[in-house]
């Protein structure tokens, strides 16, 4: 392939095709991440921390997925479990109809580059001794992607495309601020042509006026090379700007999915209530009723029976309390507002 200039032809428009299909390009089902708790003298397993457990969602081409939840509720779990970097304790995962759980590890370093991850510290995840260039650059030479000029040239369209300056490729991390460094990250990210981009709370360690650039970066790079991301956050402001649907979480497992506007208008699931009545509203003259939660979180290494959320539900019957809530379809099957709660059975 000729090498060319990335002031002239955009190789990264040929590099990054978009494509359609009417499959989910991920499917995941019935995920469980599992961590053992060894003690004594022989450090014998004596318990599991439960932090993934039976978590079932899918992410559609083109689209933005948020995922939602109180922090330790198994957000990031889910995220890097899908894309292997931690190993499922069971579970089915299907990118593109391709079982991700029976790739061998040449198969899966193929697959990974269509599956890449945003992490959410733009500090700890840059390598201090490299250079930016060097780390953009790095996936394109382990892939053998591009070399020379024409690596080069990949690169400097690369920091084009995410804002940063390619003169500025032979700097190292700790010369830029949170918001650059996150930009080094997300043109990491891209360099493999993904069609899945996991995004870890990607805005939260960066200052809300960066959180916009990012966020509004994310989404034109998604419409110009038709991205789906998993977006990752606590942050309710964020996921109902960028998603499209909003999976919410509670203690390793699902409570509610559903589009974003019905989830924010007409929320179903008693956790997802109180956790938007909690959401600050820039509005002093609105009036809103907050919903307190009692008690704490149980911990995931002695979940609750029944409906892990019954403890602190204001909505609690006997059933919650023994049996594992349904699920349960609201609305029109082509919404995908979907609930487990047995107030709705």
């Amino acid at each position: 392939m000729s090498s060319v200039g990335y002031m002239g032809h955009n190789i990264l428009h040929e590099f990054l095709m978009p494509g359609n299909s009417s499959q989910p390009l991920l499917q995941v089902t019935g995920l469980k991440k599992f961590f053992p708790v060894r003690s004594g003298v022989f450090s014998r397993v004596s318990a599991w921390v439960k932090a993934v457990d039976d978590i079932t969602l899918h992410v559609n081409h083109g689209e933005t997925l948020g995922l939602v939840g109180e922090s330790g509720c198994g957000k990031t779990t889910v995220g890097r479990s899908i894309l292997r970097l931690m190993e499922p304790t069971a579970g089915k995962i299907q990118f593109e109809g391709e079982d991700v759980l029976a790739l061998k590890p040449r198969e899966l370093r193929a697959a990974r580059r269509r599956m890449q991850i945003i992490f959410q510290d733009p500090y700890s995840s840059l390598n201090p001794r490299m250079t930016i260039g060097s780390i953009v650059s790095e996936p394109l030479k382990i892939h053998k992607i591009a070399k020379d000029q024409e690596l080069q040239d990949r690169v400097n369209q690369l920091f084009v495309k995410v804002g940063l300056r390619p003169e500025h490729q032979s700097r190292y991390p700790h010369e830029f601020s949170g918001g650059q460094r996150q930009r080094v990250g997300i043109a990491r990210a891209l360099a493999l042509n993904p069609k899945f981009i996991v995004c870890d709370e990607a805005v939260s360690a960066l200052d809300v006026s960066i959180q916009a650039q990012i966020l509004n970066l994310l989404r034109d790079l998604q419409q110009e090379f038709h991205l789906s991301y998993l977006f990752i956050t606590h942050d309710l402001n964020v996921v109902q700007y960028l998603a499209d649907r909003i999976a919410v979480m509670y203690l390793g497992k699902l409570s509610e999915v559903a589009p974003a506007e019905d989830l924010f208008t007409t929320p179903k699931h008693p956790y997802t209530q109180a956790l938007l009545s909690a959401n600050p509203i820039p509005d002093p003259t609105a009036v809103s009723k907050r919903t307190i939660l009692s008690g704490d979180v149980p911990s995931p290494l002695n979940p609750p029976n029944g409906c892990r959320f019954h403890p602190r539900c204001p909505e609690v019957m006997d059933v919650c309390k023994t049996a594992d809530p349904p699920l349960i379809t609201i609305g029109p099957l082509d919404r995908g507002h979907q609930v487990w709660c047995h107030l709705y059975s």
